[in-house]
């Protein structure tokens, strides 16, 4: 596929502030990108020349912000909404190898839509969810740099040109902390690992695994990004479209690294 002829939406419905960002970090690197309200792909209230469907494009984010105002859980309205109508369409999507990315809030909403941690190739949203991102240990909204460890060895396409061990994206949240069903905890973590499912820890800045403030929500085995088993569905905590621009290019590579997986396909 050739780059101008990459296609990329980023969703958006009430709330949700950060895809203008997004947006413009997928144009700076030359494909098409556009701001899409969820409506956009199933009201019949919306004009022909502004319907969508997920088959006009070759990607989709989901970014951060406070979609729905984050009532009942963060991610959860959105979540229901696409899942309701949409389910079918966006299981194809990820079927087809084609990349989803959530940023925050939308990692939220990929973790309540069933899509993360994404064990099952064959069924690529659960039923029900089957992790959550809960309040911050701290009870608070946390926001600052977070140093984060690049553990992926090769399977997340999001992350595949990043050459630097640790890196620094920002991080804005009140509930971003991963936790396991209760008494399964280790045998997630253990399947995360062994699958190369891990992508992001949360370190200090000697590269060490630390507590608070270096892991600002107490998320398990400091766990900061995932993806799904078959490595094109990620879903991360901090943000990297805020770390694209100079002097914190670090998040650039997290956009080069999907433009490019894009071009083979």
């Amino acid at each position: 596929m050739e780059r101008e002829e990459i296609k990329v939406a980023v969703l958006r419905i009430e709330g949700t502030n950060c895809e203008d960002e997004t947006v413009k970090a997928f144009r700076e690197l030359g494909v098409f990108c556009e701001a899409v309200h969820l409506k956009q792909f199933y009201s019949d209230m919306i004009r022909d020349e502004e319907q969508r469907t997920f088959s006009d494009y070759n990607c989709i984010a989901f970014p951060g912000g406070f979609s729905a105002g984050d009532y009942v859980r963060a991610g959860a309205i959105f979540s229901a909404r696409l899942k309701s109508v949409l389910r079918r369409d966006l299981e194809e999507f990820i079927k087809q190898e084609y990349p989803v990315i959530g940023i925050c809030n939308g990692f939220q909403v990929l973790v309540e839509l069933g899509a993360l941690p994404g064990f099952d190739e064959d069924r690529p949203i659960a039923d029900k969810p089957e992790m959550a991102l809960c309040i911050n240990d701290s009870s608070r909204f946390e926001c600052r740099a977070a140093l984060l460890k690049h553990e992926n060895r090769g399977k997340c396409v999001f992350t595949r040109k990043l050459e630097k061990e640790v890196v620094m994206f920002p991080v804005a949240h009140a509930e971003g902390k991963v936790v396991f069903p209760k008494g399964m905890e280790d045998e997630y973590v253990d399947r995360l690992v062994q699958n190369d499912q891990i992508v992001f820890r949360y370190v200090d800045p000697d590269g060490n695994y630390a507590g608070y403030p270096w892991n600002p929500n107490g998320s398990i085995y400091n766990i900061a990004g995932i993806c799904n088993v078959t490595g094109n569905v990620f879903g991360l905590m901090p943000h990297p479209e805020r770390a694209f621009w100079y002097p914190h290019e670090d998040g650039k590579a997290v956009f080069e690294s999907v433009v490019e997986y894009l071009e083979k396909l």
